[in-house]
């Protein structure tokens, strides 16, 4: 079972394989794993202790940065995420970084996202449309149309807590789309990243 794996030298974290959106181009959609890594679809999602043991057994030598970024949206497990971004602090000197679609308010309505403060020392967010009915379309999110909303709320307010935000898109939307979440970018004052749309899982950062 994978939990921790290497990516670009740099250190992944895999907790579960739990996703509340069908992303028309999610990765998983394309096979079982990233690059040249075992499977990363979990036979279950691990306890702390068994997160605790595949920290101490994977070689972290020369890394220097933590990203939240499996085969599932990592705040599924919120707490478990806050748990693990403590023992890896306590335990190493890394930057941690969370990618995430920014829904977990959604998917966990009493959770407190200051939680992340002093943590998540960055956050990259799945911006993927400029408008709630596009982001319906191409995430397909269980919570309808109301995600748009929420996803920009947390990114404002991650914006408060943490030293670094930012916005990705997928290059499956039009040129006149992205434009237009350029535009919501520099209106938040987010930055905004253009994703290829990967189709052999050798990048998905």
């Amino acid at each position: 079972m994978t939990v921790f794996y290497n990516f670009e030298k740099k250190m992944y974290i895999n907790i579960t394989n739990g996703c509340p959106c069908r992303c028309v181009f999610c990765i998983r959609n394309n096979g079982d794993s990233v690059y040249d890594n075992d499977s990363l679809w979990l036979e279950h999602e691990p306890d702390f202790e068994e997160i605790k043991a595949a920290f101490e057994a994977f070689d972290k030598t020369g890394m220097t940065d933590a990203v939240f970024c499996g085969f599932g949206e990592p705040t599924v497990r919120a707490d478990m995420v806050v748990k693990t971004a403590e023992y890896i602090k306590q335990r190493s000197g890394m930057r941690i970084r969370l990618n995430t679609n920014g829904l977990v308010r959604l998917i966990h309505p009493d959770f407190d996202i200051n939680r992340f403060k002093g943590l998540i020392d960055a956050v990259s967010i799945s911006l993927n449309a400029p408008d709630a009915k596009r982001y319906n379309e191409v995430t397909r999110p269980s919570f309808g149309e109301k995600s748009f909303d929420a996803m920009i709320d947390f990114a404002l307010d991650m914006k408060k807590i943490c030293p670094s935000v930012g916005f990705t898109v997928v290059d499956i939307i039009s040129e006149e789309e992205i434009e237009r979440c350029r535009q919501i970018s520099e209106e938040l004052q987010i930055p905004l990243r253009v994703r290829a749309y990967v189709t052999d899982n050798e990048s998905y950062t």
